[in-house]
């Protein structure tokens, strides 16, 4: 039986991937910051483990009580959406920090373990503003940009061990908690210059009649953890596909 770890379960795309797995008969290790195993009720035998990828003791604790995988899952991320002349770099760093260095981090922690058993799979959730520019998410789109640049590089450098490096690139979901988990930050990111265009910006997303769902996201992740044909990036929901057309 193939075992997966997730990152960022605790809502969204981590919790639907996490049961996505569960159902197609994987071991399955949810974690995330604060665990809540009650959040797999529905779903017993899914192992729940703390893990903040912005701190190396925890990344190596997680793995060292996970045991073998077969497939790594970042998908934990924060959220940003304002305008960048407002944001501090503090909190772009931070933005960074997790969406950024965080899936370097877990990436950093895992090859060696993959590459000496000459097999593994690395899955990094990035987001459909790399297929696109959007307005208001300017820092947040170049902390996923990033990601993409460098799992490009991975798969390459990894494909002679056996190791496998994957992008999923979901498109907007209104019903994530991408907003509530970046609120705080977010605090006057709108500021009176941009007032109007925001609201225009807000508007058009009410609008969409084609957006993404957590489950959309789980069963791309799903196919890319165990896609072997050298593919590298994998668009999640109809607007992202309909991104990349």
């Amino acid at each position: 039986m193939h075992t997966v770890l997730i990152t960022g379960c605790s809502s969204g795309y981590g919790l639907a991937t996490a049961r996505h797995f569960h159902a197609q008969g994987w071991q399955v290790i949810a974690t995330m910051r604060s665990p809540r195993a009650d959040l797999f009720a529905d779903a017993p035998g899914i192992r729940v483990l703390p893990l903040d990828v912005t701190d190396a003791d925890s990344i190596a604790r997680a793995l060292e009580d996970a045991g073998p995988i077969d497939v790594l899952v970042n998908n934990a991320g924060i959220g940003l959406l304002g305008a960048f002349e407002a944001m501090s770099m503090s909190t772009v760093r931070e933005i960074f920090d997790t969406n950024t260095f965080g899936t370097m981090a877990m990436c950093q922690a895992i090859i060696p373990r993959f590459r000496e058993r000459g097999a593994g799979a690395l899955v990094n959730v990035t987001s459909s503003t790399a297929l696109a520019s959007f307005p208001l998410v300017a820092a947040y789109t170049a902390s996923k940009t990033a990601i993409e640049g460098f799992t490009g590089s991975l798969a390459l450098e990894l494909a002679d061990f056996g190791v496998r490096a994957k992008l999923v690139e979901p498109g907007y979901c209104p019903d994530t908690r991408f907003s509530e988990n970046g609120a705080e930050r977010m605090q006057g990111l709108v500021c009176e210059p941009y007032a109007p265009f925001a609201a225009k910006v807000f508007a058009g997303f009410s609008q969409l009649t084609e957006v993404t769902q957590p489950d959309d996201v789980a069963e791309t992740v799903f196919l890319a953890a165990n896609d072997v044909s050298g593919r590298l990036r994998f668009a999640a929901g109809a607007d992202a596909v309909a991104l990349e057309k």
